[in-house]
């Protein structure tokens, strides 16, 4: 199991580029499995996530071809449609591969997604909206076989607006007869990427980015090329970093309005942040300043996905903050590994108050998920002495790109073993 052996105390100062996103990339590359046609994808990120759904759509019957993160795909060929079972439970994103299925095949056999255990993930809204189109659904021995003459158009107001059920029925909704509208819609940037793929192959779907996405099915698509928008999760990581360690280091290749609460938040504790057109810098020259309440929410509020890391500066900030996560039940694994570093955390269901210690120490750490991992490597940069992060490719491999080179080049004494 590779670690991470860290030696804190280094100040982050360079510049560094961000990859392109995780979250993006994984429902374009189901995407691609629709129009029977060549797909060219650039600023494809090197994460065990894509290599485990580049290896799927290889099994099931496409071609792929991974160069200098350029990424071509042909899926000219007929495919399987019972998806294997071990990458499924591997990746919770390989569901999105339902909605891409039943666009071009009209049926799917597939297992119930696995991925990081950050609490019930429910695929309900999913079902629902498939079945509201048409879709035959039963499930039984761990399977869900979904089968449907032809995908029809219909509204589906979502109970909640979740990311994966927009990109599922989006993806449905491109060959389905008529119109499907999505109230209720997901609104992160990923589904406008998503959008911007889809529409380049010869789609009809507007509205991404707002509560209410359309949807006008067609008959026909054609080769595209794409690039992928910057991680703003790995460039917030990032911007975390520059923060716990009182670093000053400028983001290339961002987009700066992704990025702004969490701007907000490090400005809230001090941090100096300037905007250029594709770059951020962050310079944080005082220890951080505790920042009062963090609550995660649906996009465009606070990204679940850096509760963690901002939650790993706070544990060095002066004064106290409060955290409060309502998207995932489970998602302070971290809070313990973080206390053994010295972290002052006390943790009440979903909230999460952090009074802020002088430093933490080194000392060895397991990461418990992806973005947890992320917020360990953090407060092993800060800490005194040395810290060795466990669960490395298991977890943080999934999201981050060689963030050890990353780190590494702004400075940080940080090596894999």
């Amino acid at each position: 199991m590779d670690k991470y052996v860290i030696i804190g105390g280094r100040r982050l100062e360079g510049d560094v580029r961000v990859d392109g996103s995780k979250n993006s990339i994984l429902p374009v590359l189901a995407a691609t499995i629709i129009s029977g046609k060549e797909s060219v994808i650039h600023n494809v990120p090197e994460l065990k996530d894509v290599d485990l759904l580049i290896g799927l759509l290889r099994t099931i019957g496409c071609r792929c071809f991974f160069e200098n993160n350029t990424l071509v795909v042909k899926s000219n060929s007929q495919l399987n449609t019972i998806i294997p079972e071990k990458p499924v439970r591997e990746m919770r994103s390989s569901i999105i591969l339902m909605g891409a299925m039943l666009a071009r095949h009209g049926h799917v056999k597939i297992s119930y997604p696995g991925g990081c255990e950050i609490g019930p993930r429910p695929i309900d809204i999913h079902l629902s909206g498939l079945r509201r189109m048409g879709t035959k659904i039963t499930e039984a021995h761990g399977y869900i076989n979904c089968e449907c003459d032809r995908l029809k158009g219909v509204e589906i107001n979502l109970d909640y607006p979740s990311v994966g059920a927009t990109e599922n029925i989006m993806l449905a909704a491109t060959t389905a007869e008529g119109v499907t509208i999505i109230q209720n819609a997901a609104k992160e940037p990923e589904i406008v990427d998503l959008q911007n793929f889809l529409n380049g192959m010869g789609a009809r779907i507007s509205g991404a980015g707002t509560s209410t996405v359309k949807i006008e099915g067609v008959k026909e698509f054609h080769d595209v090329e794409h690039t992928v928008i910057p991680d703003r999760i790995v460039a917030g990581t990032l911007m975390a970093a520059a923060a716990i360690t009182g670093g000053n280091i400028v983001l290339n290749d961002v987009i700066i309005d992704h990025l702004k609460l969490v701007s907000s938040k490090l400005s809230e504790s001090g941090c100096s942040i300037t905007e250029y057109q594709n770059s951020i810098q962050i310079t944080c020259s005082k220890k951080p300043k505790a920042v009062e309440v963090i609550k995660t929410l649906p996009y465009p509020g606070f990204a679940t996905d850096m509760q963690a890391q901002m939650m790993a500066v706070m544990t060095i900030a002066k004064g106290t903050s409060i955290f409060i996560e309502t998207v995932f039940e489970s998602r302070y694994k971290h809070v313990e590994e973080l206390m053994k570093m010295g972290a002052n955390i006390k943790v009440d269901g979903r909230t999460a108050v952090v009074r802020g210690v002088k430093k933490l120490t080194g000392t060895e750490v397991k990461a418990g998920d992806l973005r947890g991992g992320a917020a360990l490597v953090l407060a092993g940069l800060a800490a005194e002495g040395t810290t060795v992060v466990d669960n490395v490719k298991l977890h943080i491999d999934r999201g981050y790109d060689k963030l050890e080179n990353k780190l590494a080049k702004l400075g940080a004494d940080i090596h894999r073993v």
